[in-house]
Parts: structure tokens; C-alpha cells; sequence
């Protein structure tokens, strides 16, 4: 039968509480990066909004042959403040086309509703594609590029 923790020494019990501490701090440190203006690396938003750590983040993609979906949120940022039918149609041929070089990964539906208002531009042209392109973003290649040299990398830079 277990007599519970009063029966380990002292010593062993404060050794156990420092290592607790410890470890508490990695863990810490682990899941809040920081940058060097003081913002903690906790979500996509803050990454693409810090000129460093999207460069950090467009390397880690480019690592992982996966950089077409950045350059697709980017180029729907750049339309979205100065719309064209130049950019819309780049954009198309670009990634959205199914031929496109850097074809994004959309879902049936959300790329027949894109190609609906081809026709009709306006500055939310893009919008919807580009919040699941965020999402997949954020769900998959974010928590990677946290996990990554790349992400380290970037933080010890600053």
C-alpha cells in the first residue's frame, strides 16, 4: 500500500518541487514565443502582422513546399485595400484557376462561389477564400512553424 508523499525524505520532495518549477517555466517559454517588440507569437494574426516573423513563417512554408497559401492571403490583402480586375484576374490565374502554378487547396463550394462573382468585382471579392485559406493556415502550418528551427530561428534573431 502507497503511505502517499510523507514518506519520501525532504530532500526528495524539495528536489521534486524545484524540477516542477522548472518545468513549469520551459513550458512556459514553449508556448508563448516572443518577438522583439514585446508581442507574444500566439496566433497567425500576430506572425502576419510583425515583418520578421511573416519572413520567418514564407522560409518555414517554402521549407515545406507549402508557400502558395501565404501568397494567396497576401495577394487577397493587397486587392482587398486597392481592387483591380488586373489583380483579380492574377490572382485567379494564380491560384485559384485549377491549372493555376500555386493552385490553394479550396473546397468545391467556396471556389464556385468565387468564380459566380468573377463577373461583379468589388474588395470582398476574395474573402471568403481567403478566411479558409487563414484557417488552414492557422490549424495546420502555423502550429508547425511553432514547432520548427524556423520559429526559434526568428525569436533569437530579434
Amino acid at each position: 500500500m502507497c503511505k502517499g508523499l510523507s514518506s519520501l525524505p525532504s530532500s526528495c520532495l524539495e528536489k521534486a518541487k524545484e524540477m516542477r518549477v522548472k518545468l513549469g517555466h520551459l513550458a512556459e517559454t514553449h508556448h508563448k514565443h516572443k518577438f522583439s517588440d514585446g508581442k507574444a507569437l500566439h496566433d497567425l494574426e500576430t506572425l502576419l502582422n510583425n515583418k520578421s516573423g511573416l519572413q520567418a513563417f514564407r522560409r518555414f512554408l517554402h521549407s515545406e513546399f507549402s508557400e502558395e497559401n501565404l501568397g494567396f492571403w497576401l495577394a487577397c490583402e493587397d486587392y482587398r485595400v486597392s481592387p483591380s480586375k488586373t489583380k483579380a484576374g492574377i490572382i485567379y490565374s494564380q491560384f485559384i484557376n485549377p491549372d493555376a502554378p500555386q493552385e490553394v487547396n479550396l473546397d468545391a463550394e467556396t471556389r464556385e462561389a468565387l468564380l459566380s462573382v468573377m463577373d461583379s468585382l468589388c474588395a470582398d471579392t476574395f474573402t471568403m477564400a481567403q478566411q479558409r485559406i487563414y484557417s488552414l493556415m492557422a490549424k495546420d502550418s502555423f502550429p508547425r512553424f511553432l514547432r520548427s528551427a524556423h520559429c526559434m530561428e526568428a525569436i533569437k534573431a530579434f
